[in-house]
């Protein structure tokens, strides 16, 4: 059977810089691999960051979103139908940091796919310094994600101290409660410099496996109040990238926004940008589009349009 994993977390976690990593060394391991990005949204990103992975022994598959959540349900099976007819060893889902985990469980366990896959590693991304000011929407989706992981991994810890790394954890320890889910992350965090990451962690991960915990469920997250923004066709410089997000995180008429990603024109070439409340990353790529996404929770698209729309 095709083992399949679950590379979950939160909006602006670094799921897709995870999933990267992870897949080399999966490669590196003589390893076939399927990559499926399983997002709401209509224009999907993070598939142009992990291109340079594709080839003989990789392929990429996206689920088109732009659609209601029985439609995706139809989509999402019917790719890994398409996988599992492939020949891959194991296939790595990455889905929106909004993906109720229900819909990965519930439909793996549907025919014909519950004869051609099985379940292997359930893995939760979060930021190192998650900070303590998450709405009980935004703690909700951090405890659904992280009850059924088999292992927690801390992003960004390079930037974190020693102290917030041990608040996030509790932090999540808390969300757990809120929702009543009794799950221990005792021995289940990994929590370094994901440039230190050896090949015993990452067979850690391979093999972590997931939990079956209960909690306290609510309604989709159609009803969650989160969304995204899109600005098509708009060039911008990495400096005016820069600028706007910050002008979009420090405005609170804005709604609460997470992340901003998308690209940059460098010249003749592309830059990666993408911003958190408390960092922005601009680095080259080998190719990109005129695109950036504001992702957040209660947007007012309004505000955030004339930020993004005003001329430098």
């Amino acid at each position: 059977m095709i083992k399949v994993d679950l590379v979950t977390g939160f909006l602006g976690s670094g799921k897709t810089t995870f999933l990267k990593r992870y897949a080399k060394f999966l490669l590196g391991r003589g390893q076939r691999i399927g990559i499926l990005e399983n997002d709401y949204g209509a224009v999907n990103v993070d598939m142009m960051l992990l291109r340079e992975l594709e080839g003989e022994n990789c392929g990429l598959d996206m689920v088109a979103g732009a659609c209601d959540a029985d439609c995706h349900k139809r989509r999402f099976k019917t790719k890994l139908i398409a996988l599992g007819m492939s020949g891959y060893d194991r296939v790595l889902i990455e889905p929106s940091g909004v993906f109720d985990i229900d819909e990965f469980f519930d439909t793996l366990y549907e025919p014909p796919l519950d004869r051609w896959y099985e379940i292997g590693s359930v893995v939760a991304v979060v930021d190192a310094n998650l900070g303590d000011d998450l709405s009980d929407s935004a703690d909700y989706l951090l405890a659904s994600q992280v009850a059924g992981a088999g292992v927690v991994v801390l992003s960004k810890t390079q930037w974190a101290t020693a102290e917030e790394q041990v608040a996030t954890v509790r932090h999540i320890g808390s969300a757990l409660k809120k929702v009543k889910c009794e799950k221990s992350l005792e021995n289940r965090v990994i929590a370094k410099d994901w440039d230190d990451l050896t090949d015993s962690d990452f067979e850690r991960v391979m093999n972590c496996g997931y939990e079956s915990q209960s909690f306290v469920k609510r309604g989709t997250t159609d009803d969650s109040g989160f969304g995204s923004q899109y600005f098509l066709n708009r060039s911008f410089t990495a400096e005016e990238f820069a600028e706007k997000a910050a002008e979009a995180f420090a405005n609170k008429d804005c709604g609460d926004v997470f992340r901003v990603k998308g690209f940059a024109r460098d010249g003749d070439g592309w830059l990666e940008c993408n911003a958190t409340r408390s960092r922005t990353d601009i680095r080259p790529i080998d190719c990109g589009q005129d695109i950036v996404i504001v992702i957040g929770e209660k947007l007012n698209s309004n505000i955030i349009s004339a930020i993004f729309d005003r001329k430098a």
